[in-house]
């Protein structure tokens, strides 16, 4: 268990929220050509300008929060392994804690401000490198909005407590609660629904499962109907975000299974939220239907699968395992 676990997320939570306002203020007094430069290429991932100033907050305070807790911190941009030792000179194997952060999740449609981005946070006991994405017992994820946006949603879960959430409008400083709700609906029919395929490169194949998943499952097209709808949101915490909320009834994230390089592919820290989708009753597995397994770092690839609730998952799961076995994405388990 976590030691004042209270206490270490209401820190979290302003680390957030000064990770936020600082990345928002920057988005606008800089132009779209200056976030989007890129600055470094880093553990299978590239590194944009925006990157920076948000790497830049959250150290500052991570070194506060080290007067209070031990810990590793895991996040891209901190060196070649993509991890730093809080208070400084600790023993990483006497540490308290294992925190895993993605300060901005969704870092392409944030700088050419398209869609929000997302500050993800995981925190686990310290069980040296044997820590798994399994162990985390407290999450946080805070939307980073728009400039043009005024209201941001911060949603944060510990182990077998449910989520909790909030609403923060940023001109007036108020805050409400938010009540996340997953869907109940028990078909995909005209709902949201996708296999995440964001950029060029076995976008065929990708959209070729799913067009095969929707017609087993829906049956053929029919001329001039829609059977359902997806959004390609690119960040995985958003996508998380809408399962959680309701929007989205189900996503597939295949791309470890088809891609060979590691940063086109999803990431321990882009999934350190996961926790959140649980308490909520979101289903998340791997490609295989079991629970999610990885060590927390900068580089392992995860494929996963979320559905918003069992009886999509029963609908949906069958199908997918079908046309990832018939493609060769996964083996025969038989």
């Amino acid at each position: 268990m976590l030691r004042n676990v209270h206490t270490l997320l209401t820190r979290i939570l302003s680390i957030h929220a000064a990770i936020r306002d600082g990345v928002v203020l920057s988005c606008e007094h800089a132009t779209t050509e200056q976030l989007a430069a890129i600055v470094a290429e880093q553990a299978g991932d590239t590194i944009f300008a925006i990157d920076r100033i948000s790497e830049e907050i959250l150290l500052h305070h991570f070194e506060v929060l080290g007067a209070e807790w031990s810990f590793v911190l895991i996040a891209e941009g901190l060196g070649v392994d993509g991890r730093r030792v809080f208070p400084a000179g600790t023993d990483p194997a006497q540490a308290e804690l294992r925190i895993i952060i993605d300060p901005i999740d969704g870092t392409r449609g944030l700088m050419y401000q398209k869609r929000p981005a997302w500050i993800l946070t995981g925190v686990a006991p310290n069980r040296g490198e044997e820590t798994n994405l399994s162990d985390i017992e407290l999450a946080v994820q805070t939307e980073i909005p728009l400039v043009k946006q005024h209201l941001s949603d911060t949603l944060w879960a510990m182990t077998g407590q449910g989520v909790h959430a909030e609403r923060y409008n940023r001109l007036t400083h108020e805050r409400m609660p938010l009540y996340p709700h997953p869907s109940q609906a028990t078909t995909i029919a005209q709902g949201y629904g996708a296999i995440t395929r964001f950029f060029p490169g076995k976008r065929a194949l990708l959209a070729a499962i799913d067009d095969a998943v929707v017609e087993q499952v829906l049956g053929p097209i029919q001329q001039g109907k829609v059977q359902s709808f997806e959004d390609q949101y690119i960040a995985t915490g958003g996508q998380l975000y809408e399962l959680i909320m309701g929007h989205d009834r189900w996503i597939a994230d295949l791309r470890p299974l088809v891609f060979m390089h590691p940063g086109l592919c999803c990431h321990p820290y882009d999934l350190c939220t996961e926790l959140i989708a649980r308490e909520a009753g979101v289903l998340v597995t791997n490609e295989h239907g079991n629970s999610l397994s990885a060590p927390l770092d900068v580089t392992t690839g995860i494929a996963w699968i979320g559905y918003a609730n069992t009886a999509i998952s029963q609908q949906i799961a069958p199908a997918l395992q079908t046309a990832m076995l018939q493609n060769k994405l996964i083996e025969d388990p038989s």
